[in-house]
């Protein structure tokens, strides 16, 4: 078994400042950095894109591009997390208790498929901008959105959160409880020489196949031209299929627990309409005429 390596999840504290009579702490958080190298990971492999022979890309439309995904992720993911997930052990929605906890980001809490959505309308408003079609703009980024993914999850890493089941495989890890983050936690009900039950590391597998094999895949496709909706296609049904089987080892979110048969979680039920859009996505590319639109 290994042992989970206990990270301070602030990088570098800033000190201590007494503004307007009242003391202030501010930091910089790993979580923070993780977003940061994916945005800039997202940009170096779109460089690289926007060079290719006949791209229609500009290096000043991906920039652009990216200031738009980045506000649909961070708002789309608040919002998607806020109608998804946010609710309190009794199944009662945070917002109609405190209609302000949307803005609440330091309480944490980012949805993906919440900032999937954001995404989509930054896509459609850039798409309108830029008078590009709306898919040739998705098959471009969707080569890029498993760094991001890979990034985040590392971040989830670093802060100790998305942990899996317990586990008796080799690599699964025992979480300190004596780590005021863990201490009297759903991860520490049950305590052996200050650990944690060995757990599955499930947000490696999800940095692992959301993020190293889905780039990898994603990449390969599309060094060849492929017909309009081919590559987005590909990234719903497989990011659909990895996230689906990953919550089958990850816990389910405490406060909603398994929705249906002892096994279901939110995360499958809302991964499930990316396998079936990514499915129709590809029927339709591929029965096109040969040369109705190509990434």
């Amino acid at each position: 078994m290994l042992t989970y390596p206990d990270f301070d999840p602030v990088a570098l504290h800033l000190g201590t400042w007494h503004l307007f009579g009242r003391v202030f702490k501010p930091s910089i958080h790993w979580y923070g950095i993780t977003y940061l190298v994916g945005f800039f990971g997202c940009y170096w492999a779109g460089r690289l894109r926007v060079r290719k022979p006949g791209s229609g890309w500009t290096n000043e439309q991906l920039a652009d591009l990216l200031f738009y995904v980045a506000l649909g992720v961070v708002l789309g993911g608040r919002l998607g997390y806020t109608l998804f997930y946010a609710y309190d052990n009794h199944g009662q929605w945070l917002e109609w208790q405190n209609p302000l906890y949307v803005f609440q980001v330091w309480d944490g809490g980012m949805s993906f498929h919440g900032g999937l959505l954001g995404v989509l309308v930054s896509f459609w408003l850039f798409a309108r901008k830029y008078q590009k079609a709306f898919f040739d703009v998705a098959d471009f980024s969707a080569v890029l959105v498993p760094i991001g993914l890979a990034a985040g999850r590392i971040g989830n890493f670093i802060n100790g959160e998305l942990w899996g089941k317990v586990s008796t495989l080799p690599w699964a890890m025992r979480i300190p409880c004596n780590d005021s983050r863990f201490s009297g936690g759903e991860y520490c009900q049950h305590v052996v020489n200050g650990y944690s039950l060995p757990r599955q590391p499930s947000q490696l597998y999800e940095f692992l196949l959301e993020g190293v094999v889905l780039f990898t895949v994603l990449w390969v496709f599309s060094l060849k031209s492929r017909p309009r909706m081919a590559v987005s296609g590909l990234f719903a049904l497989l990011y659909g299929c990895f996230r689906f089987l990953v919550e089958f080892v990850r816990l389910p979110d405490p406060q909603l627990g398994y929705l249906a048969f002892g096994w279901l979680t939110m995360g499958q039920v809302l991964s499930f309409p990316l396998i079936i859009l990514g499915i129709v996505l590809l029927y339709f590319a591929y029965r096109r005429k040969p040369g109705s639109g190509v990434t």
